[in-house]
């Protein structure tokens, strides 16, 4: 009788257990903590930093995905947001500020001139996307993309983030 009472309660303990822990992998769980808090830092190149500037701002409140803190300095930044044209004499800098990041860091190139070149692609001082010489992980396309193309690109650096092996890996 005592050892039927002994295993019913073990079987509650056990219920209890599964119901209020979760078991998880402590990569998994820095991935996603780290997916909720990026800390890009200020960075933007031409007109597509405007667009930029108006996500962080009230009307896209960037802030509600907990993204709103923006760098000065590229020790403090996990993200790089390359927002415009990368000129051959800027490209050197742009290198030795993503050298500077602490790991993990990530990249979006937004704008079709950080992606390609854009309309300046065959000009002399132009580079040709900012994956010539960076590890870019999300491409945001417009000329200049909107502030929801922007924070469409954070969600799906996001999603890339908690999952690495879902998500396809562009460049």
């Amino acid at each position: 009788m005592e050892v039927n009472k002994a295993k019913s309660e073990d079987k509650a303990l056990e219920a209890l257990v599964e119901k209020n822990i979760i078991l998880a992998k402590l990569d998994q769980l820095l991935d996603y903590c780290r997916a909720h808090s990026f800390w890009p830092v200020t960075f933007g190149l031409a007109c597509c930093a405007i667009e930029m500037m108006a996500a962080g701002g009230a009307r896209y409140d960037i802030s509600r995905f907990g993204y709103e803190v923006f760098r000065p300095s590229p020790r403090q930044a996990d993200l790089m947001i390359v927002a415009g044209t990368i000129t051959d004499k800027m490209a050197p800098l742009v290198k030795r500020i993503y050298d500077q990041m602490a790991e993990p860091k990530w990249v979006i190139a937004m704008g079709s001139c950080a992606i390609s070149g854009g309309p300046f692609v065959d000009s002399y001082n132009v580079v040709p996307g900012a994956d010539a010489f960076l590890p870019v992980d999300v491409y945001v396309p417009g000329c200049p993309p909107r502030p929801e193309a922007l924070l469409h690109g954070l969600l799906t650096l996001k999603k890339k983030v908690i999952n690495p092996k879902v998500v396809k890996i562009h460049g």
